[in-house]
């Protein structure tokens, strides 16, 4: 019989969700303005776009909701956020 092996933590750099979230929020703000200049898609494609830059504000409020509360130590907060 062996012990399950300890999994180690992943780097910070690799959990950390700032890269993505930046990444996303440049390409929906390039995709509303090449939308928006040429008026590429449709007629949604705009709706589209300004939606997708407004989730990833919500996304963005609730990560940073998330990191005051782990800092000042709320119950419910998520674990693992430094």
């Amino acid at each position: 019989m062996s012990a399950t092996p300890e999994i180690p933590e992943l780097p910070r750099a690799l959990r950390a969700p700032e890269p993505v979230i930046v990444v996303g929020m440049v390409a929906w703000v390039v995709a509303t303005v090449l939308v928006a200049v040429t008026d590429l898609g449709g007629d949604r494609a705009l709706q589209i776009c300004l939606v997708g830059l407004a989730v990833g504000l919500l996304g963005t409020t609730i990560v940073l909701v998330q990191r005051a509360g782990v800092r000042r130590g709320d119950r419910g907060a998520q674990e693992g956020l430094d």
